[in-house]
């Protein structure tokens, strides 16, 4: 959950950083939009609704100027980040995954680790990013954050044991409401069915421990799939790739 007070300084324009596993970017914001890349690793970030996951390589995340939101690491991790004057070019008012070309990447990878002091030369591969800046995820692993206690209730259950296959009666009168009170709060508050919302927090959970080194049959029996085989098709259709060749892009 996200702290009540929020007044950490704003970070530099553009920066380099290397994140061992585990390690923190605290509550912070900026004044300015900014686009986040990871070259390798996975991170999470953490927004007021909720969390994105952003595995390396082929995504961003676009935080809006004045947003606050955190960063956690899961396995070695090198960000790139850059800062969009807010009201030039196209932006998302809300946090998005974008997907990343090579275009896209060289052009995050040159504005953080070597910008040009000219000052012409800086504006115009700026303005060619934020011509870039147009092309989402279609399929963003994005986890809300419920407000309902009893949804938050589930939350957690479900982040401790993703491999649980038990059903929304069996769960709910563990966090004190009916199966359908809770299939009901899933879409009204997620906008979400819950067999997607508990798919997306296994894909999340999955991520991780892909990331760790975990061998893919041990991650799917984790994360709930009765095999391999269809926790690697439940993979590459939400990913577009398996999760074999997702652990060879981490390095």
């Amino acid at each position: 959950m996200m702290p009540k007070t929020r007044h950490a300084p704003v970070r530099p324009a553009s920066t380099a950083q290397l994140l061992t596993s585990g390690s923190r970017i605290d509550w912070h914001r900026h004044e300015a939009d900014q686009v986040v890349m990871p070259l390798s690793g996975v991170v999470a970030f953490m927004t007021d609704a909720g969390t994105w996951m952003v595995p390396a390589p082929g995504r961003a995340a676009w935080i809006p100027a004045d947003t606050p939101h955190a960063h956690l690491a899961h396995r070695r991790t090198e960000l790139r980040s850059v800062q969009l004057s807010p009201g030039r070019g196209p932006r998302f008012a809300s946090p998005t995954i974008l997907a990343v070309d090579p275009l896209f990447r060289a052009l995050v990878v040159t504005l953080a680790d070597d910008a040009p002091a000219d000052r012409a030369e800086h504006g115009r591969l700026m303005a060619v990013l934020r011509d870039r800046v147009v092309r989402r995820e279609q399929r963003p692993l994005h986890l809300p954050e419920p407000r309902d206690d009893r949804l938050a209730a589930l939350a957690r259950l479900l982040a401790a044991d993703p491999g649980d296959r038990r059903g929304l009666d069996a769960l709910g009168p563990l966090v004190g409401a009916s199966g359908r009170t809770l299939s009901r709060l899933c879409r009204d508050e997620l906008g979400l069915t819950f067999p997607f919302w508990r798919t997306q927090i296994r894909l999340g959970h999955a991520l991780v421990l892909l990331a760790e080194g975990s061998s893919v049959t041990r991650a799917a029996h984790a994360c709930g799939w009765s095999s391999a085989s269809a926790f690697i098709a439940v993979f590459r259709d939400f990913f577009g790739t398996t999760p074999s060749a997702y652990q060879r892009g981490l390095t």
